[in-house]
């Protein structure tokens, strides 16, 4: 079942009428609608991670482990729907202190200046299934630019508690150098120390409010 979106059956609704089409689809079907709503990011179930190429040969991973932030689903113009995510420099974490310490030093994140990596969503698309493309502004440091995350919807389910829980996972990549993140070291045998594309993944568990 897609988030936003089902196909009905009989006969299709027509070019000039899709507002209509919309309200049919939303009104035949409960429980797509009862998704509509705002949600709270759970960090406890989420991971918000990325992983870079080191010196050449191998990937370093790492998360952060404190985040928090909202999304509210719109069942019936997905187009509306929104997400607004603030990670805390400070909480990286690739299992190593020292390179911890100098990612969030300068040369890096400047966590001291700079304690929030935030994306704010502007538009939402439907892929295809259960795919979605969100489209929004990423700020690291004080350089904000354009980010797109494809990003699965994994479904709902109210857990042992009684809460309504929807979840999707998803990544991204980046140029570091389009957001201020330059440092480097040359290798003796060539290329660099740490390589300038970076992917994102997000694993994301979100509550409903209320």
């Amino acid at each position: 079942m897609a988030l936003f979106h089902r196909k009905r059956t009989g006969a299709p609704a027509t070019p000039d009428a899709p507002a209509a089409a919309g309200a049919a689809v939303l009104a035949a079907d409960p429980a797509l609608a009862a998704l509509t709503g705002d949600y709270t990011i759970d960090p406890a179930h989420s991971s918000i991670g990325f992983t870079v190429r080191h010196a050449m040969v191998t990937n370093v991973r790492g998360t952060f482990g404190e985040h928090e932030g909202v999304l509210t689903l719109d069942g019936g113009n997905p187009a509306a729907s929104t997400a607004n995510i603030d990670v805390k420099i400070a909480s990286i974490d690739t299992g190593i202190a020292d390179r911890d310490g100098h990612l969030k030093s300068p040369d890096f994140f400047d966590a001291e200046r700079f304690p929030l990596m935030t994306f704010r969503s502007g538009t939402v698309e439907q892929l295809g299934g259960e795919t979605y493309r969100v489209t929004g502004d990423l700020t690291i440091k004080d350089v904000t630019r354009p980010l797109a995350i494809d990003l699965e919807f994994n479904g709902a389910a109210t857990d042992v508690y009684g809460a309504r829980r929807v979840g999707f996972e998803g990544s991204a990549e980046i140029l570091r150098s389009d957001w201020g993140l330059t440092w480097n070291a040359a290798l003796e045998t060539g290329g660099v120390m740490v390589s300038d594309k970076v992917k994102l993944t997000f694993d994301i568990s979100a509550v409903r409010k209320g």
